[in-house]
C-alpha cells in the first residue's frame, strides 16, 4: 500500500470543499474541489474503521462497504456518547444556535449547532440557504428546536435523498429566501421561547453559488457503494453537502463522499468512468440515512 493515500472524506471551509487524504504516518493533505475540474481515484485493499473523537481505531476493524458511517461499532458508540445531536453533553458550556435550513421547496428544517462553528454545520447538510433564528446555552436552544418543530411542522432532519432529487429545480436566491424570512417571522412571534435564550434577526445566508447549483439537470444516479479496484472518475458540476455531482460520460452521478472514508485511495487509471456501482435514485418518500 505504499503510496496509497486513505480518504478522510470532505470537508468544506467558507469559500470552498476540500477532500481531505490521511497518509501512513497520519500526515494530512487536502484538494480543493473545483467545478469544471476533474476528480478520479482507484480503491485500493479493505475499508477500515477511521476511529471516533479524533482518535484512530484500536483494531483497525473493517467496516461495510456501502455504508455512510465507516465506523466499527465500539467508536460509533464512543462518537455518538459525546455527541450533542444525543445529548450526551448535556452541560457543555459553549453558546449554541439555532437555525431554519432550506433545502428545497418546503423541505426546511430547524436544527443546532455550537456558535463557534459558525455556518460550517449548514455547508455540511448541504443547507441551499438559511438563517440563525436564536443563541443561548445548549438546553435552551434544544427545547426552543423543539418548540418550533412542533409549532411551525417543520422537522429536525431532511433525507439526502430528498435533498438530490430536488437539487436540479431549485426556485431562485429571492424565492427561497423569502420561505425561510416567513418561516422566522413565524418562528419569532411564538410564544414559549426559553428565556435564556436571545432572538436573532433573519438574514438569509444563500450557498446556491458557493455550491456551484442551478448549472446541471437531474442526476441519472447515485453511486451505491465502493469495493476493491473500483474505479470513480468525472468533471466536477457542483458540491452539496457530502455530495459530489459530476458528469461521467455523458451522465450525471452524485458520489456521497461519506462512501470514500475508511478506504485506500490510488490514482485512477486513464480513462477513468465509475465503474462503482450506480443505482437510481429513490421516490422522495424513501429514506436514506437522516441528517
Amino acid at each position: 500500500m505504499a503510496g496509497v493515500w486513505r480518504s478522510g472524506g470532505l470537508r468544506w471551509g467558507e469559500s470552498a470543499a476540500e477532500l481531505v487524504w490521511v497518509g501512513a504516518g497520519g500526515e494530512r493533505r487536502v484538494s480543493r474541489i473545483a467545478f469544471g475540474g476533474e476528480v478520479g481515484f482507484r480503491v485500493v485493499g479493505e475499508r477500515t474503521c477511521v476511529g471516533a473523537r479524533g482518535n484512530p481505531c484500536p483494531g483497525s476493524v473493517a467496516v461495510a462497504r456501502g455504508s455512510s458511517q465507516a465506523r466499527c461499532g465500539e467508536c460509533a458508540w464512543l462518537d455518538r456518547v459525546h455527541s450533542v445531536a444525543a445529548d450526551g453533553v448535556p452541560d457543555d458550556p459553549r453558546a449554541y444556535r439555532v437555525y431554519l435550513a432550506w433545502f428545497g421547496p418546503g423541505l426546511v428544517k430547524v436544527g443546532i449547532t455550537a456558535e463557534e462553528r459558525e455556518g460550517a454545520r449548514l455547508r455540511e447538510q448541504g443547507a441551499v440557504c438559511f438563517s440563525w433564528l436564536g443563541r443561548g446555552p445548549l438546553m435552551a436552544a434544544r427545547r426552543c428546536e423543539e418548540l418550533l418543530r412542533a409549532a411551525l411542522g417543520v422537522p429536525d432532519r431532511v433525507s439526502y435523498e430528498q435533498k438530490r432529487l430536488v437539487r436540479a429545480s431549485l426556485p431562485g436566491p429571492g424565492e427561497r429566501g423569502e420561505e425561510v424570512r416567513g418561516l422566522h417571522a413565524r418562528a419569532v412571534g411564538l410564544g414559549g421561547w426559553p428565556e435564556a435564550l436571545e432572538a436573532l434577526p433573519c438574514q438569509v445566508v444563500d450557498h446556491g453559488a458557493l455550491f456551484g447549483l442551478g448549472a446541471f439537470g437531474p442526476a441519472q444516479g447515485v453511486v451505491r457503494e465502493l469495493a476493491p479496484d473500483g474505479v470513480v472518475g468525472g468533471r466536477v458540476l457542483a458540491a452539496a453537502g457530502p455530495d459530489l455531482h459530476l458528469e461521467v460520460a455523458e451522465r450525471h452521478v452524485v458520489l456521497d463522499t461519506r462512501l470514500m472514508s475508511g478506504w485506500g485511495l490510488g490514482a485512477a487509471p486513464p480513462g477513468g468512468g465509475i465503474t462503482a456501482p450506480v443505482r437510481p435514485l429513490r421516490p422522495p418518500d424513501v429514506q436514506d440515512q437522516l441528517f
